[in-house]
């Protein structure tokens, strides 16, 4: 049986936050609890998708191959999290492929479990809709970070998704390859390295693979501000 914190790290995810109370449990109940260890593959591009994912612990980043054999950082996910839910819905071939890029513990819910639901209980659809919404808010929200942040706000607001809420001050754990964050954020490594730099003004100190945060609010500042304002301290 799933560890209790697991199964509450998982009721707090997005996608099963926004469910119907009643359907909770019978999900939790029937979904599998996987251990990856670092390099471990979840699944490879053009498999079927039969389950969703939900990130319990740990960093997974989706990829394709190009046809020169280059390895192309589609997204990176973390505790929370889920992805997966479109294709597996509609039993379609995965379009990415997975990978652990650090040990994670990641639930997978059968997508007929949820399929099942939703022919019973319309709200499900409602709550899919909600997620899927979600995952398409973000990426509008990264294109408009491209164009509008530099690149030490890009990197603030990434930490800023990785803290609790109501913290005052946080420490989050990142990957050890930092190359997949600044894929991520549409940077080169060595930009990151000097965002991180920039970021000490704002209280940020990584450290390995820890990224300190003595002051959220300070830090949020720093990601709103105008653009000019931050250049003029680069």
């Amino acid at each position: 049986m799933a560890h209790e914190a697991h199964k509450a790290i998982a009721r707090n995810s997005l996608l099963i936050k926004s469910l119907p109370e009643q359907h909770v449990e019978t999900l939790l109940s029937q979904a599998s609890w996987r251990h990856y260890e670092r390099g471990e593959t979840l699944f490879l591009q053009e498999e079927t998708a039969k389950v969703i994912h939900v990130v319990l612990d740990g960093w997974i980043k989706l990829f394709r191959m190009a046809p020169t054999g280059s390895e192309a950082v589609v997204s990176v996910f973390t505790r929370g999290e889920s992805f997966g839910e479109a294709v597996a819905l509609r039993n379609s071939p995965y379009p990415v492929s997975a990978q652990a890029v650090t040990a994670c513990e990641v639930m997978q819910i059968p997508a007929q479990v949820f399929t099942s639901l939703m022919k019973r209980d319309p709200e499900i659809c409602v709550s899919i809709l909600a997620s899927t919404f979600t995952h398409l808010h973000s990426l509008v929200a990264q294109l408009e970070q491209l164009k509008a942040q530099t690149g030490a706000q890009r990197v603030a607001e990434f930490l800023l998704t990785l803290c609790d809420d109501e913290a005052i001050s946080c420490d989050v754990t990142l990957p050890y390859d930092k190359m997949l964050i600044a894929g991520r954020l549409g940077m080169k490594p060595e930009s990151l390295s000097r965002a991180f730099t920039r970021l000490k003004t704002a209280g940020v100190v990584v450290k390995r693979n820890h990224a300190e945060i003595s002051d959220v609010s300070a830090l949020r500042d720093y990601a709103e501000a105008d653009p000019a304002e931050s250049w003029s301290k680069s």
